[in-house]
């Protein structure tokens, strides 16, 4: 039914002819609770062999359950020497008493101390979880000593669907699950009926019959009879023992094969094995307050969420505005009249004539130079008007503007140099002078009055990044237009469409002393159209950067959200952390557990934050909001929920891990 230990039940077997295996000497426990000192051991010296079965009898108050919990690495003495197999055990850390804890004893409680939340064979289990045994193997092994035990059929029942006799064989066998070379039994029938009291005692002794050390914690005398040796204590002192004389003086320091397991640093990190089964655990934890586990989940969705969305609507402005700009031409230099440092600057300010554009065509490096003057008419066809804004510009519009025409062409150089009284509409004028839907190309319309032939529609251009609609306009050659609507020669403004992009700073830089040259002054000003590509990029990244920190805050809050309830958690299984820490568990074990938990919840949020963020950009796409959703928006968002859930899991952890063991078994 049990089997010993690989290496620690070696060096129990190696040294139980030479020396005892525990040996206590002048073991003292002093508890301090504000002024209030009060020693519960007051020099407790004994020896226990291997393969003994010890009743350590007394009445309430006497010290024996402290000193079942110092002789199970549960508390240490306040002074005092405690050896096992060899080895100087009070000085241990806490990790190496886990160790020593998981080798060496099982543990049988009167309270029993099961996880409610597990079944029987995964209460069988636990220690073998913190020894790295594989799932499968610890299965096995689980319903095989559970069957041993009689409850072969009760591995999947939960604690509050068995007796109290079965509980506490559930308890044996999960003291027996590491090989349980010394069993330790703190008053295994005080809860219990007088013949299932009587069975568990019959269990016990047949486990001594087997080799295991039993240590039996007992206040009735007729329990304590069962034993081959009764140690008692009153007032935290030995008074009598039958059996084996205790040390005349503190042993000495030997070393054994025990030293093998525990002088050596335990591994920092757990194996795969652990780290499976916490994540296992960690979802039945959640599970058991599903609704709990629901309202924190709530915090990191609508963090993930709302940097998907946020970023979503974010990257679909931006590129709405920065497409609007790139469809004027990245590669356009914009000439305004006025100077520099003039406030303001229109078409009523006489600088600019079309020669300049002349001149500006003929520059290295310049496709054309494209003049435009612009003036408010009111458009007629047939019984229908429409007021809106007539360009007159050169033929290079399409091309400069990255704007092609639709139906019909664009006059060309011709059509300006011979004055030609011809048009070229926007889909807006289109539409509002033809609503049946007719073409326009070939027919006439009166702008001011005065007859134009229209020959083509442009395509559409939509708004311009200011919000105007750019398709509101009706384009004339240059010369006819300052001729029959303008009345005057002066440009609103030149566009200089330039052959190479790299280049556009020295032609910048050549139009503008050309032009001062021409005027004698500087009154003129010249924008740089992928200059200010440029720093509508730089803009709408550091807007979406800015909704990306608001978003981020609401993961923040989340985080706080996991925090809190990961501590309340600690909170209400204190007593869940002493059982695993007295079946083996390492504080690294606690840690992991807890912070499995809270990465568990903030993964399952970072998953559903995402696919709700993706919903909700849909949704934005539906009412016409520009969106693109991205790759490395989601990312990023998940890995810092992801991160969330360590950062903020990790002070629940830690508190849990530096539990005092004996005090966490204790709680209420």
């Amino acid at each position: 039914m049990s089997r010993p230990t690989r290496s620690l039940g070696a060096a129990i077997a190696g040294v139980v002819a030479a020396a005892p295996l525990i040996e206590l000497y002048d073991v003292r426990k002093r508890f301090v609770r504000g002024s209030v000192v009060i020693d519960v051991l007051k020099g407790v010296t004994l020896s226990i062999r291997a393969g003994e079965f010890v009743a350590i009898m007394g009445a309430s108050g006497s010290g024996k359950t402290t000193l079942m919990n110092i002789l199970g690495c549960l508390d240490r003495p306040t002074s005092g020497s405690y050896r096992f197999a060899g080895l100087e055990v009070s000085s241990l850390d806490p990790d190496r008493q886990a160790v020593l804890r998981r080798e060496a004893f099982g543990f049988i409680f009167q309270q029993y101390h099961l996880l409610a939340t597990a079944t029987a064979a995964e209460n069988v289990e636990i220690p073998a979880i913190y020894a790295g045994i594989s799932g499968r193997e610890r299965v096995a092994r689980a319903h095989e000593l559970l069957r041993s035990l009689g409850l072969g059929d009760r591995g999947d029942h939960r604690p509050n669907q068995l007796s109290g006799g079965e509980q506490q064989r559930v308890c044996i066998a999960r003291a027996l699950m590491n090989g349980g070379r010394v069993i330790l039994a703190d008053e295994p029938t005080g809860a219990l009926d007088s013949k299932t009291g009587a069975e568990v005692l019959q269990q016990l002794e047949r486990l001594n019959r087997d080799g295991h050390t039993v240590l039996l914690i007992t206040h009735d005398a007729g329990v304590a009879r069962r034993a081959q040796r009764i140690i008692e204590l009153k007032d935290g002192v030995v008074v009598t023992d039958s059996g084996t004389r205790p040390p005349a003086r503190r042993p000495a320091t030997t070393t054994t094969g025990a030293d093998w397991i525990l002088l050596r640093r335990p591994a920092r990190l757990p194996g795969p094995t652990a780290v499976i089964a916490a994540a296992r655990m960690a979802v039945r934890s959640l599970r058991t307050n599903i609704f709990r586990t629901a309202l924190t989940l709530l915090g990191i969705v609508i963090g993930v969420a709302s940097v998907v969305t946020l970023v979503a609507i974010a990257d679909g402005t931006k590129m709405q505005v920065l497409q609007n700009i790139a469809a004027m031409g990245s590669d356009l230099l914009l000439v305004r009249p006025g100077a520099p440092s003039q406030r303001s600057a229109g078409i009523t300010t006489a600088t600019l004539v079309a020669e300049d554009a002349a001149a500006i065509a003929r520059l290295d490096g310049v496709v054309s130079a494209i003049p435009e003057q612009a003036v408010q008419v009111t458009a007629r066809f047939g019984n229908t008007d429409y007021v809106t804004s007539v360009t007159s510009t050169g033929a290079g519009v399409p091309q400069a503007r990255a704007w092609p025409v639709a139906v019909g062409g664009f006059f060309t150089a011709i059509d300006v140099q011979r004055y030609a009284p011809v048009a070229v509409l926007g889909q807006t004028v289109a539409k509002s002078l033809f609503p049946s839907g007719r073409d326009p190309v070939g027919l006439y319309i009166l702008l001011n009055n005065v007859p134009f032939q229209v020959i083509g529609v442009m395509s559409a251009k939509g708004a311009s990044p200011h919000g105007a609609d750019q398709d509101d306009i009706v384009f004339v050659p240059i010369t006819t237009g300052q001729l029959r609507l303008h009345g005057q020669r002066y440009l609103r403004s030149i566009t200089i469409q330039v052959r190479d992009v790299a280049q556009i700073d020295r032609v910048q830089e050549e139009v503008r002393r050309a032009l001062a040259a021409r005027h004698g002054s500087e009154d003129f000003q010249i924008r740089n159209m992928a200059a200010i590509l440029a720093t509508a990029t730089q803009t709408a990244n550091t807007l979406t950067l800015l909704l990306a920190a608001i978003a981020a805050i609401s993961l923040v809050v989340g985080g706080i959200g996991v925090m809190n309830i990961m501590l309340v958690s600690v909170t209400e299984r204190t007593r869940e952390i002493g059982i695993r820490m007295a079946t083996g568990a390492r504080r690294i074990n606690i840690m992991l557990q807890f912070n499995t938990e809270a990465l568990v919840v903030c993964a399952v949020g970072g998953v559903a934050g995402v696919a709700v963020g993706i919903g909700l950009a849909w949704l934005f796409s539906r009412f016409g909001q520009p969106v693109v959703v991205a790759v490395w928006p989601m990312v990023v968002a998940f890995g810092c929920a992801f991160a969330t859930g360590l950062v903020f899991g990790y002070l629940p952890a830690r508190k849990a891990a530096h539990m005092d063991p004996v005090v966490a078994l204790g709680a209420e």
